[in-house]
């Protein structure tokens, strides 16, 4: 038999281990608990939900495409150039142009394009990437034309460009420098029966006028309508 102190001192022991052993399952109980608290909240909350609007991944999405809203009459363009700022008041009665317009410019499309064809008493004609007139994206889908008895090509107003056909438009635009409504072909087309007209300039006038006075040489077509420096588009932003 074991002495007295002996079994006093195994019994402290045990109680001491039972203690510990003790402590040990609250912690690990604890942090289960805490566990399961943090997945709770982590699902409820969407977090992991594939394709969620909380999910950072699936919102900073590179294959998001901007799909704006066809203009008000309170929208409003700033073109920010190398030779000035150049408002533009867009019209809210053309909104398949106006929708085109705006989401190349939410994707940056405009953004170091040229003014590549230039006449004086005609237009300034931008939304290309280099001299040779190539289209922004030749990949991007033409647009129908809104034409009606409302379409004029005044002063100043902004028109898209496009080819001999029909609902050609795609990227391209011009600025008319002079009243260009009156305009009627040979064939008996009128000007404003070809290209929508879907804005106008209200700040930056002057700019226009600047732009359309660089000093132009003959193109590859023959055209004298080329510019000799380049006028650039910095940046084209929606500001109201």
């Amino acid at each position: 038999m074991a002495p007295k102190y002996k079994r006093k001192k195994q019994a402290q022991h045990k109680a001491n281990s039972d203690k510990s052993n003790s402590k040990l399952l609250y912690i690990i109980v604890g942090v289960l608990v805490i566990a399961v608290i943090v997945a709770g909240i982590y699902f409820i909350g969407g977090f992991g939900s594939t394709g969620s609007q909380t999910d950072p991944i699936a919102t900073a999405s590179p294959t998001a495409t901007p799909n704006p809203t066809p203009a008000t009459k309170n929208t409003k363009i700033l073109l920010q150039t190398n030779m000035g700022d150049i408002t533009i008041q867009l019209y809210e009665d053309k909104p398949i142009t106006t929708q085109n317009f705006l989401k190349l410019i939410a994707l940056g499309k405009y953004d170091g394009a040229i003014f590549h064809r230039i006449m004086k008493n005609f237009m300034i004609q931008g939304g290309t990437i280099n001299i040779n007139n190539e289209l922004i994206d030749k990949n991007w889908a033409t647009i129908n034309d809104e034409i009606g008895s409302n379409n004029h090509n005044y002063q100043y107003t902004i028109a898209m460009a496009k080819t001999e056909k029909d609902n050609s438009a795609t990227s391209g635009f011009f600025i008319n420098t002079v009243d260009n409504s009156g305009i009627v072909y040979p064939d008996g087309t009128k000007f404003d029966d070809k290209y929508t007209a879907f804005g106008i300039v209200i700040d930056g006038q002057d700019v226009i006028d600047a732009i359309a006075n660089v000093p132009v040489t003959t193109d590859s077509s023959g055209e004298r309508s080329q510019p000799t420096q380049i006028v650039t588009i910095i940046s084209a932003t929606i500001i109201s």
